[in-house]
């Protein structure tokens, strides 16, 4: 590793004598500002001194096997059919069995009225024991014997009604069937739903409260496109979004963006300050702690001064405090900062004890919609010792589903504030909100 220390009259001169020398991909080791020496130090001048390292060669990285998808796709869909359509399948069979109990329901029927006459076989005579009649059966008997016996058969042809609970009346064959096909349909319609939502990549745990919001349409209509509007407008009872920055009356607003490295927080402090600045007419000014980075710095820097905008870099908590300062007439302060490994628990403590300055500061955590669902519980996890207050999802232009943005703010309950789903400046970010969300998670243009 080469390592080699500038020296310049302001960090700025330095970070550019460290590119001109290094490259772009140079580290920043250290930085300090230093006093050169003077007669009594009253004559002495300011310096900035920045120790910068680069790997010459640096070792190719290994290119992983390509990832088995068919494979995994189709057990993650196995998994689901278990957890998710087997619940559904055993809620309907019990509603079948219930239905089943209710057809065949009998009504006991009332007993016939009583019959004065004796039975017949006190007139006819004891019975021989081997089930025939022992005499003949007198005329009259017979008559009384066949009057007997119609008054029992209307009976049994129209009983009298009585009242019971539910159902109103006994069920018959055909209606069964029709009840039976309705739950059947709206099952199906909520499995078919279930499966497209997982598809998408949500989760179980977040796909449920989407379709008990969806039921009471599934159970009055089958038509696929009003269901699947329906679903979209659930989305808004779900997903909660923190909405567009509003300025403040006395100060500016102050935000950070904070994340892991490589997704694209420097491009979207320059997306910020562009629609604030040159969209909504907002005074706005930016500051940069990211002294790691020489490009960072230079990209950022160059957007700056097309919007023009102030930029400051601030190293340590009282530059940050003097910056905010400088600029307390402006209405926004966006402070870009230096990428941080979720793992690295040393990088996250420097980083907290930087923006810990006393001020009133927004933290927004920067996530690439192109990470997996595990790696993203473990940065906000991680990143926790800051206080967040939303999450902001870029690169979605190049995910391939965006169930993971919904997975996340389940599990978090940070609201989402914004999207990027570019590199262009400013026009690829948008306020985050829960149709938007939906119509990309659904891939629908509504």
């Amino acid at each position: 590793m080469l390592v080699k220390t500038f020296k310049a009259t302001d960090m700025s001169e330095a970070l550019r004598m460290v590119k001109a020398e290094m490259g772009s991909d140079a580290m920043i080791l250290s930085s300090r500002k230093e006093r050169r020496k003077g007669i009594l130090g009253i004559f002495s001048k300011p310096f900035f001194e920045v120790t910068a390292a680069i790997d010459p060669r640096p070792a190719p990285k290994p290119v992983p096997p390509p990832p088995q998808r068919e494979e995994r796709e189709l057990t993650t869909k196995e998994e689901f059919q278990k957890s998710m359509l087997g619940p559904l399948a055993r809620e309907l069979r019990e509603l079948r069995e219930k239905v089943e109990k209710l057809a065949t329901r009998e009504v006991p029927p009332p007993q016939p009225a009583a019959f004065k006459a004796e039975p017949p076989e006190s007139k006819a005579g004891a019975n021989n024991g081997n089930g025939g009649i022992a005499r003949a059966i007198p005329k009259e008997d017979m008559e009384e014997l066949k009057q007997y016996l119609l008054n029992a058969i209307k009976v049994k042809e129209k009983p009298e009604a009585v009242p019971v609970a539910f159902p109103a009346h006994r069920a018959e064959p055909e209606d069964v069937k029709i009840l039976e096909s309705e739950l059947q349909g709206v099952e199906k319609v909520l499995a078919n739903l279930a499966t497209e939502l997982h598809d998408a990549g949500i989760e179980k745990d977040a796909v449920g409260p989407l379709l008990e919001c969806v039921r009471p349409m599934a159970e009055t209509t089958a038509d696929q496109r009003e269901l699947r509007l329906s679903l979209i407008d659930a989305f808004s009872s779900v997903v909660k979004t923190a909405g567009p920055l509003r300025m403040k009356k006395n100060g500016p607003r102050i935000i950070a963006l904070v994340g892991p490295t490589g997704v694209g927080k420097t491009t979207t402090t320059a997306k910020l300050a562009a629609m604030y600045a040159m969209h909504k007419g907002a005074k706005v000014a930016l500051v940069t702690t990211d002294n790691f980075r020489v490009g960072a710095f230079e990209q950022l820097k160059t957007y700056s001064k097309i919007m023009g905008v102030p930029l400051e870099i601030a190293v340590t908590s009282q530059d940050l405090a003097k910056a905010t300062e400088t600029h307390a007439d402006k209405d926004l302060i966006i402070i870009d900062t230096a990428g941080r490994s979720p793992k690295d628990h040393g990088r996250l403590d420097e980083l907290k004890a930087l923006l810990d300055s006393g001020l009133d500061i927004e933290m927004h955590l920067c996530l690439s919609a192109t990470t997996r669902d595990k790696e993203l519980a473990d940065a906000i996890t991680n990143f926790s010792v800051l206080p967040i207050s939303s999450l902001l999802f870029t690169k979605l232009d190049e995910a391939e589903n965006l169930g993971s943005i919904v997975n996340t703010h389940h599990r978090s309950k940070l609201p989402l504030s914004y999207f990027t789903n570019g590199q262009m400046v400013p026009e690829d970010i948008v306020v985050a909100t829960p149709r938007k969300l939906a119509n990309l998670v659904m891939k629908e243009n509504v």
